[in-house]
């Protein structure tokens, strides 16, 4: 009898669908029912994702079932909730989306369903008995790692970001700042105070501290294929061993959540679902980095390690991977 969870993908063709593709077929408790996608209907999955020839003989499929336990939904920004009232997925279906469409408050509700907002670190609990779930935004993902500690202490005062995110968290899309001529030594800000994550971001630092600020936030487009680093600051007097000694114990029961004594760096992270903290103190300012990959704790990895909360498995299962630091 197999007793493995059967799971599909919906919008399989792209960055976030090609890395959840990867982990699923290689989850001890997992076997992937079928791969969705439009565009790429009867072609085999490894035409795409060709890292995966000889590892599975699916082909994309312009079909959706709701015989299987889990969907992930990978489709773009906007889709999500049209594909959801397309499909009419059975309730007994759990889904994980891993667009936007479904993070806030104000979307959270549909009819026969109600989704959680999947960060773990906050929400762990609520995954556990949730059938939807919102996945977190992959710079909201490092931000809010960087300052939930401070924001359960209620110690968040004025609040400024800056954060760099490498060419894949564009999505697949081509546009002129995804070309390689274009990236290649070159960064560039983009969306100053005004990124589409920063909601999600208050909404989940407002529940733990209700009068938390605005976060000024900066991003940075990067000449690098992978990962999100940022840095966030603000004032307090706390000593750092104090602080240090918060996020530590706030992290405690969180595998991949990892809080060093030593400068962090990108490549630590890249291909793995961890995030690593650095915290400093200066100018009456508390630092604190983070960096995560945004295509795995940023995205596809969290929703992985979402589905293993909601259905009972250890939440790190299947997401025991190896960096690439050189």
């Amino acid at each position: 009898m197999n007793n493995k969870i059967q799971a599909g993908i919906i919008g399989g063709a792209g960055y976030t669908g090609g890395e959840t593709l990867r982990l699923l077929l290689n989850h001890p408790d997992v076997e992937l029912a079928f791969v969705h996608s439009r565009s790429k209907a009867g072609q085999p999955v490894h035409s795409v994702h060709t890292d995966t020839i000889g590892e599975t003989e699916l082909l994309f499929t312009s079909d959706v079932t709701d015989a299987v336990d889990v969907v992930f939904l990978c489709v773009g920004h906007g889709e999500a909730k049209e594909l959801m009232q397309q499909t009419n997925l059975a309730p007994r279906v759990k889904i994980i989306d891993l667009s936007q469409d479904h993070r806030l408050a104000v979307n959270a509700e549909m009819v026969n369903r109600k989704f959680v907002y999947g960060l773990p670190e906050t929400n762990r609990e609520l995954i556990k008995n949730a059938d939807s779930i919102a996945n977190p935004g992959c710079f909201a993902t490092a931000i809010q790692l960087a300052t939930i500690p401070l924001a359960a202490a209620g110690l968040i005062n004025e609040l400024h970001v800056t954060g760099i995110t490498g060419s894949s968290g564009a999505g697949q899309k081509l546009q002129q700042s995804s070309h390689f001529t274009w990236r290649a030594n070159n960064i560039e800000a983009y969306k100053s105070l005004s990124h589409q994550h920063l909601e999600e971001i208050h909404e989940t630092l407002r529940a733990l501290q209700p009068n938390a600020p605005q976060v000024n936030f900066m991003p940075w487009r990067g000449d690098f294929t992978r990962g999100i680093y940022v840095s966030a600051y603000t004032k307090t007097d706390k000593g750092i061993d104090e602080l240090t000694q918060l996020y530590k114990d706030y992290y405690s029961t969180h595998p991949f959540v990892v809080v060093s004594e030593k400068m962090i760096n990108l490549k630590q992270v890249v291909n793995t679902n961890k995030c690593l903290l650095h915290l400093e103190k200066a100018e009456g300012n508390v630092i604190i980095h983070a960096a995560i990959d945004n295509l795995l704790k940023g995205a596809s990895g969290q929703a992985v390690q979402n589905m293993n909360l909601m259905f009972g498995l250890d939440e790190a299962t299947g997401l025991k991977l190896k960096a690439t630091t050189f």
